[in-house]
């Protein structure tokens, strides 16, 4: 009897191991998409790819390694929200405030940034690749960067 429950368990554990994780709320995910507005949502792991989140509120929101590749966030407000990991590949991010948000390792290859506050953002190993950035204060080797504060 313990033999066959232990050959079972071999064989169904690779299923287990294999199936993917969800971390995000998806009440969360739903009122983002619909009011555009959550602050301090759990979108962690959330796929918010091609979304239109313009003007979105996502105030210390936790969008850790969330898929958010070709979503328009023009305009955002995601002060103190924490996109360690996250995906902006071909993102639009204009006048978006990124003020002491957690930028640390995030993809911004072929993202368009205009504009927007990163004062006081923490932006260790960011992926730039054929990133367009303007009036931004990211850049390389910007340990010394002024960047000014948003009023």
């Amino acid at each position: 009897m313990k033999l066959k429950l232990f050959a079972t368990l071999t064989l169904l554990a690779p299923l287990f191991l294999t199936m993917p994780v969800k971390a995000e709320n998806p009440l969360h995910v739903k009122q983002l998409l619909s009011t555009r507005e959550c602050v301090r949502c759990d979108l962690s792991g959330a796929n918010l790819s091609g979304a239109h989140l313009i003007g979105a509120d996502l105030r210390e929101a936790n969008l850790q390694g969330a898929n958010l590749t070709n979503a328009n966030l023009e305009g955002a407000d995601l002060t103190k929200a924490n996109l360690t990991a996250a995906n902006l590949t071909s993102a639009f991010v204009t006048n978006a405030n990124f003020q002491q948000a957690n930028l640390n390792a995030v993809n911004f290859t072929n993202a368009k940034i205009y504009d927007a506050n990163v004062y006081g953002a923490s932006m260790d190993n960011l992926i730039l690749t054929d990133a367009e950035i303007f009036n931004t204060g990211i850049g390389i080797g910007g340990e010394d960067a002024d960047i000014p504060r948003w009023d």
